[in-house]
């Protein structure tokens, strides 16, 4: 029927609409909960993306291991994929890795990001030479993963360490104001969703 509200209301074109049928347009995941939880899944997606296509990755974890969340990193980058991130509640951790990974992102006034010293332990009897080497090359990874943050995000030295040691959250608006991500309010503004697109 002419002029009816189903007529005149027309449906929101989301992000699988906007994916153009080269599949070359931009996709979406999300990086949730415990990484070591998702770490295969998160692998399979993120290959399965054209190498150098454009996406958002939605972030809301805690992080965990940091096998996984190097591993994220190295995949993002080495597939030149073109990820916007975007913390939704909380990215922590081991998940800073892939999110400093992103060629954009954005951050809210309530989004919380804990930078700390890498932590490891186990639950298992481990010997004496064994926990040694461990502690070795626990330090020599977090010195090297410190420097990548360093790289990626790009942010100083001495900054980082501020935050990272002895830990430290870090709320939205204090990244934004350092400059390794853009803050935006989805309470305030309804522009949002066009500001991460067009990034």
């Amino acid at each position: 029927m002419p002029g009816s509200k189903s007529e005149r209301i027309k449906p929101y074109p989301g992000p699988v609409a906007a994916i153009p049928a080269s599949g070359r347009g931009p996709w979406e995941i999300a990086i949730a909960g415990e990484l070591a939880e998702k770490q295969t899944e998160l692998i399979g997606r993120l290959t399965e993306f054209p190498s150098g296509s454009r996406g958002i990755i939605w972030f809301d974890s805690c992080g965990g291991n940091v096998y996984a969340g190097l591993a994220l990193a190295t995949l993002i980058r080495m597939r030149n994929l073109k990820a916007t991130a975007v913390v939704l509640g909380e990215c922590s951790s081991a998940a800073l890795m892939p999110f400093a990974a992103c060629r954009h992102r954005f951050v809210t006034p309530l989004s919380t990001l804990l930078f700390h010293p890498m932590r490891w332990q186990s639950e298992e009897d481990v010997r004496l030479e064994e926990a040694a080497e461990w502690a070795r090359h626990f330090r020599h990874l977090e010195t090297r993963l410190d420097e990548l943050l360093v790289q990626l995000f790009p942010i100083a030295t001495d900054a980082l360490e501020k935050w990272t040691k002895p830990g430290r959250f870090v709320a939205g608006a204090e990244l934004a104001d350092a400059g390794l991500a853009e803050l935006i309010d989805p309470f305030q503004s309804d522009e949002c969703w066009k500001r991460i697109r067009s990034a």
